[in-house]
């Protein structure tokens, strides 16, 4: 497991040998009640097992399968509910952007943008986003290597901005599946940036259901523990109280409920992948 960068988000350490962190929240805002108490539910469950915890939800789903398919509340109304949720319960906030324009204001709100794999190359998009100073996520390309994405992290470096995370979330197989290399995190690392692991993503079968993504959840936990051993720096994962419900990735999202011994399990599991890096 190579050491990546640390970098600070207020009192949290991402990467650098520090505990394995937490990016989860629902896939989109689907009211502000429900993200409320999502943010509020998700943390506590963080808080409970001693996980370092950043909110994630998007006010606008650029990329859904069809156009009669919800995409949230749009950027304005989306990032109120957003400053809402990090004024009032002190949380660090995640959010995609899908255009250049929006990374002004996106970055007044959030922590950290997060590129979509969809968009990962998008050289225009990458450096408004670094140039606003915050931290970046970009999500790997289904159609990318791992080796590729240092070219992609060099654009947003050439900014001088090197908060960077690159997250793994599976290359296309074939159509309507996602596989995951495991080789892909140590590579990823050696780019030096912390890493990590989209495992809710990993699971979905983009366009599965015709109008929409499918997907298997049963296989959130067996993947999530595989990326934990494998060394990543910190875990994605989008969870909903009601996935049935759910207006977007419901049948890829990890239900509420089973967060807590995921937390506990792949928390234990990352502790020994750090005493057996430094023996």
């Amino acid at each position: 497991m190579a050491l990546t960068r640390e970098i600070s988000l207020g009192s949290l350490r991402l990467g650098g040998g520090n505990p394995l962190f937490l990016i989860a929240g629902p896939c989109v805002i689907e009211s502000e009640a429900h993200a409320q108490m999502m943010a509020e539910r998700v943390a506590k469950i963080a808080s409970d097992a001693g996980v370092p915890y950043i909110f994630k939800a998007s006010y606008d789903k650029a990329n859904r399968s069809s156009i009669k398919a919800f995409r949230g509340p749009g950027l304005t109304e989306g990032l109120r509910i957003l400053g809402k949720i990090k004024s009032e319960l002190h949380l660090p906030i995640l959010t995609d952007i899908h255009d250049a324009s929006q990374a002004a204001p996106a970055a007044e709100v959030a922590d950290i943008l997060q590129i979509p794999a969809f968009l990962a190359r998008q050289t225009d998009l990458l450096l408004a986003a670094a140039k606003t100073g915050r931290i970046i996520n970009i999500k790997k390309a289904q159609f990318l290597s791992p080796w590729d994405m240092g070219n992609v992290a060099e654009k947003v470096a050439s900014s001088g901005n090197q908060n960077i995370i690159l997250t793994e979330r599976g290359a296309s197989f074939g159509y309507n599946s996602l596989v995951v290399d495991m080789r892909s995190f140590p590579i990823l690392q050696k780019f030096g940036y912390p890493v990590v692991y989209d495992v809710t993503h990993s699971v979905q079968i983009p366009g599965g259901l015709g109008h929409a993504s499918g997907g298997q959840p049963e296989f959130i936990e067996t993947l999530a523990r595989a990326g934990v051993a494998a060394g990543v720096d910190g875990l994605f994962l989008e969870t909903h109280d009601n996935p049935a419900a759910a207006l977007s990735d419901g049948p890829n999202a990890l239900p509420l409920a089973q967060l807590p011994q995921l937390l506990f399990r792949v928390k234990e599991l990352s502790a020994l992948v750090h005493r057996w890096s430094n023996t």
